[in-house]
């Protein structure tokens, strides 16, 4: 019997994500922002709708927020994710205009609006990291 693979590893060199994937190789979680009026522009994007600022950065969140919702995975639909899961959807308290998703396994007990803290799963043999969440303590 062959073994799983391992977990799905992210693109992280693409041109509007990449920022992302590169702050959590450093264990910090990243939101795309507009240089210019500080708009939070999420998804990702090179360009800002609110002042048409062409100039983007990538600026570090403190990885806490409150968990806005969540589905827990009973049918499987790739070996690298075994049931039961919980794909949870968080907002961040410091950029509630972004909401990142996370993968929890089994079926954890929660609570809309719970606090969550971010952690950085590796994903492969070169370092990569993959920001997730959990509940707070």
């Amino acid at each position: 019997m062959s073994q799983p693979p391992g977990r799905l590893r992210p693109e992280t060199d693409d041109h509007d994500t990449g920022g992302f994937f590169a702050a959590a190789a450093r264990e910090e979680l990243a939101v795309c922002a507009c240089a210019a009026c500080g708009a939070v522009l999420h998804l990702p994007r090179a360009y800002c709708a609110g002042c048409g600022s062409w100039d983007t950065v990538w600026r570090t969140v403190a990885g806490r927020g409150r968990l806005y919702s969540w589905t827990t995975v009973e049918h499987q639909v790739h070996r690298s994710f075994p049931v039961p899961y919980t794909i949870v959807l968080v907002e961040l308290d410091d950029a509630p205009e972004a909401r990142l998703i996370g993968y929890l396994p089994g079926r954890p007990e929660l609570v809309a609006g719970m606090p969550m803290r971010v952690w950085f799963e590796p994903v492969d043999d070169e370092g990569t990291l993959l920001p997730q969440w959990i509940p707070e303590t």
